[in-house]
């Protein structure tokens, strides 16, 4: 009985040892499992953080290399305001020193046919081409010519510098008068300050333009968090910023069809857009159609953007979204633009299809139309 219980005993202890033992070894494999979550966590913190840094950064690189567009398209509008502004002084200088003799030198009959001379000349048409002047430029002089005007060309030139291509019955009375180009003279002043006021608001709102591309296009969401925006203002921002480099040989064509807001990342979104249209310009060498569509397909919102490049070869089409695969020259691109396209996409819960032939290629986005923020497990 004793020698039974004693081995009954022995065999407990060896029990209680492995079992002991297996714990001591679940504990220390729980603490490694938790080193190594933990590891995972500041290493995923790390990617994210690193991929943001390097979206970013793709940012950066394509502005910089927009910068001298840019530049020109604020000094543009900056140079015309300027020109606009001497031009006014000037010609407020002269008007203000030469109305009061003007108005007693002429009689109140006169006065009534400058009135009507200076209402055409301030409700003028809107802009016209130089063919289109030069066309109406013809036919006032034949009208001036077959009304016995003297000084057809130079009233004709002065007339439709004012911007009035018609209505001269209104305007025979004055025409007729022997004081005629002393009253265009005054008007063509007077409405001059209103065209400059014009070109002024039109540079304003152009240089306007392109500043909030700028900052819509270099904006950060420090948050991390999605926010309601609209896709078309973003491809907008983009093109605003690229305007320069359409100038010469690029015709666009946009197809935005109107679309709710949806939930996104919109400056992430803003370096797709980037990416796609200077990958599409590289492939027409500046030279060709760029065509953007957005439009709602099955409940998600499209963005297609279409150049008439030189297609991109079947061979390499699995490979263009691989990290560092360029088909560029050395020093003239990383190889990451594709690839960071397709993981701010994926970031949306969407996806990105390529369909490419000699003269066409396309590439389409397709977004959630109402996504709900992707939680990061």
């Amino acid at each position: 009985m004793l020698a039974r219980q004693a081995a009954i005993a022995i065999e407990n202890a060896k029990l209680y040892a492995q079992v002991n033992s297996a714990y001591q070894n679940v504990k220390s494999l729980n603490e490694q499992l938790q080193e190594t979550n933990d590891e995972l966590a500041v290493t995923l913190d790390y990617l994210k953080t690193t991929q943001q840094e390097l979206i970013q950064s793709e940012k950066m690189a394509a502005l910089g290399q927009l910068i001298a567009g840019i530049a020109h398209e604020i000094n543009t509008p900056l140079g015309a305001i300027r020109s606009a502004v001497g031009s006014m002084t000037q010609a407020l200088t002269q008007t203000l020193e030469q109305l009061p003799h003007f108005f007693r030198t002429i009689s109140e009959e006169q006065t009534q046919h400058f009135l009507t001379l200076l209402s055409l000349a301030l409700h003028k048409e809107s802009s016209t081409t130089a063919r289109e002047r030069r066309s109406f430029r013809k036919t006032a002089i034949a009208y001036l010519q077959n009304h016995s005007i003297e000084d057809a060309r130079k009233v004709a030139d002065v007339l439709v510098d004012m911007g009035i291509y018609n209505g001269f019955n209104r305007l025979l009375p004055l025409l007729q008068d022997p004081f005629c180009l002393e009253m265009l003279n005054v008007a063509y002043d007077i409405s001059g300050l209103k065209e400059s006021t014009h070109i002024i608001t039109d540079a304003t709102e152009r240089a306007s333009k392109v500043v909030f591309a700028l900052k819509t296009y270099a904006h950060q969401n420090s948050s991390g968090t999605m926010v309601q925006a609209n896709l078309t203002d973003g491809i907008e921002a983009v093109l605003t910023l690229y305007h320069n480099q359409f100038k010469h040989g690029v015709t666009i064509q946009r197809q935005f069809a109107p679309l709710p807001t949806i939930l996104c990342y919109p400056d992430e979104l803003n370096q797709v857009w980037t990416n796609l249209i200077h990958n599409a310009l590289q492939a027409m060498n500046n030279q060709g159609t760029l065509t953007l569509k957005v439009e709602e397909k099955h409940g998600q919102a499209v963005v297609a953007i279409s150049d008439t490049g030189t297609g991109i070869p079947d061979e390499i089409r699995d490979k263009i979204f691989r990290p560092f695969f360029t088909t560029k020259p050395s020093g003239e691109g990383s190889g990451l633009g594709l690839d960071i396209v397709r993981k701010i996409i994926e970031k949306h819960n969407g996806r990105i299809e390529v369909e490419s032939r000699p003269g066409h290629t396309t590439f389409s986005v397709w977004l959630p139309m109402y996504a709900k923020e992707r939680v990061e497990e």
